[in-house]
């Protein structure tokens, strides 16, 4: 027996139609707000995997910027004789270090996120931007374990903050937007071409030379003015903003130059947005390949 369709009654749940979306689409960015008990979640959890059955547990935040300090300060800081614009080497490279780490965990984590959450994404819904997002979050446990070190050690080499040291958070923000932006592009190419996960180390190993984690970024500004070159054109590697803006919020030492930075926060937010945009249009797919 046929009849006209009965109306929705109040209570019941409204049924909401998925579809794929064509061309370039919106960010949806209110729908990512949505999800953010599924962001903490999913940080949480790479917090505790990256830490369960391990046998020294939180202090490998501690080990790493520290044993690579060391190895810095015999190579580079002693046997090469690189300069620290004044500062103990050690405390120099640390405080190099720490942005950085914080930077390259992100970027390997989020451009491998996507094939790591498989199962995850062929069983449910939800915004996919989610899944990168989190792996750089994760990132930000280790960072603030180790600042701790940094601290201690400004202690030992009696160099006191100053009133820079309260822009920390920025820089720190601004390095892991800048492993958001890359691992944007990086995790929806993974998708497709999965030798992209054999490329990321061996660049971000090259990127870390290109970046004044080592050397102050006074050595390649000094020399792009004397080929008559702005020093802004340095800061179009996003890092060295960042870690050299971040070393003098830290230390208080160091002519960092406001256009090197300015133009790091520039390319920064191009990644993130671009790269954003990218993310989104590929999506689509990413059920069907991964």
């Amino acid at each position: 027996m046929s009849g006209a369709p009965q109306p929705a009654r109040a209570n019941e749940t409204p049924l909401i139609v998925i579809k794929p979306t064509r061309g370039w689409t919106s960010l949806q960015l209110k729908e990512v707000w949505a999800y953010h008990e599924l962001l903490y979640f999913l940080v949480w959890r790479d917090v505790k995997v990256r830490y369960k059955q391990t046998v020294l547990g939180v202090a490998w935040a501690v080990l790493q910027p520290v044993a690579t300090t060391v190895v810095f300060t015999i190579f580079f800081g002693g046997l090469a004789g690189i300069g620290s614009e004044g500062l103990p080497y050690p405390l120099f490279s640390l405080a190099g270090l720490l942005p950085w780490n914080l930077f390259s965990q992100g970027l390997t984590q989020a451009s491998a996120s996507l094939v790591g959450s498989s199962n995850l994404i062929n069983k449910v819904y939800f915004p996919r931007l989610i899944i990168p997002i989190s792996s750089v979050l994760t990132g930000l446990v280790d960072f603030c374990v180790a600042l701790f070190i940094l601290v201690g050690m400004m202690a030992y080499y009696h160099v006191w903050p100053s009133l820079s040291f309260l822009l920390l958070p920025l820089f720190a923000l601004l390095s892991a937007g800048t492993a958001l932006g890359v691992g944007l592009w990086l995790s929806a190419l993974n998708v497709k071409y999965r030798d992209v996960r054999y490329v990321v180390p061996f660049f971000v190993q090259l990127w870390l030379f290109v970046t004044p984690v080592i050397y102050p970024a006074s050595r390649v500004t000094g020399k792009l003015k004397a080929l008559g070159i702005p020093e802004w054109v340095y800061g179009l590697n996003p890092m060295a903003g960042v870690v050299e803006g971040f070393r003098w919020a830290a230390l208080g030492s160091g002519n960092v130059s406001a256009s090197v930075v300015v133009a790091s926060v520039g390319v920064t937010a191009i990644l993130i947005v671009a790269g954003a945009f990218y993310f989104r249009r590929t999506e689509r797919s990413f059920a069907d390949i991964i």
